[in-house]
């Protein structure tokens, strides 16, 4: 078998079973594919369980998981900023550096509340009902996660199969709190 073993500097296979390894953009490596991203789309999922029982408006959850969002960005923008300056690996990080790749790093988690956001934006506006935005955003959290997963088995140079397995296992988070909103409301 030729395979060569992972490149230091990105992380990526060149060649993986005599056939070069699947590369992101680094936009998609550096935002979107990260544990921050499924967090973030678990995280909103978690408040659209949480706030949209009991008849809330589509409205009423779009701010909920806005503003939840967005501090949980700020937290985890201060915290990445914090842990990382200083000594690192026997080089100093300075604060501006620090910010930048945290900052680098937490866009996941903002960019995965937009496609719910814009859904239950949807039904606040009436362009669709309030129940069908509510679900509608839960099942968009399953479909990033699934695609999440997936491009993270893909970048890796697994078979599809596992592509397949890993973009299944990660849409299991998404439809756990599927279960969730139907055993509490």
């Amino acid at each position: 078998m030729n395979e060569t073993s992972p490149d230091a500097a990105t992380g990526d296979s060149a060649v993986l079973g005599g056939r070069p390894a699947h590369k992101p953009s680094p936009l998609v490596r550096a935002a979107f594919v990260t544990e921050e991203s499924v967090y973030g789309v678990i995280l909103v999922s978690g408040m659209i369980v949480a706030s949209g029982g009991h008849g809330a408006s589509s409205w009423s959850v779009f701010w909920t998981v806005v503003v939840t969002v967005i501090v949980f960005w700020a937290a985890h923008l201060y915290a990445g900023t914090v842990a990382h300056h200083g000594l690192d690996h026997d080089r100093i990080v300075g604060l501006r550096d620090a910010f930048r790749s945290a900052l680098r790093r937490s866009l996941g988690l903002l960019a995965s509340a937009l496609i719910p956001a814009f859904i239950l934006l949807l039904g606040a506006t009436r362009a669709i009902p309030d129940p069908l935005a509510l679900w509608a955003a839960l099942w968009s959290g399953v479909i990033v996660l699934a695609v999440l997963g997936f491009i993270a088995f893909r970048r890796r140079g697994a078979p599809w199969p596992m592509q397949v397995v890993g973009a299944l296992a990660t849409a299991a988070f998404g439809i756990a709190m599927i279960v969730l909103k139907a055993v509490i409301h």
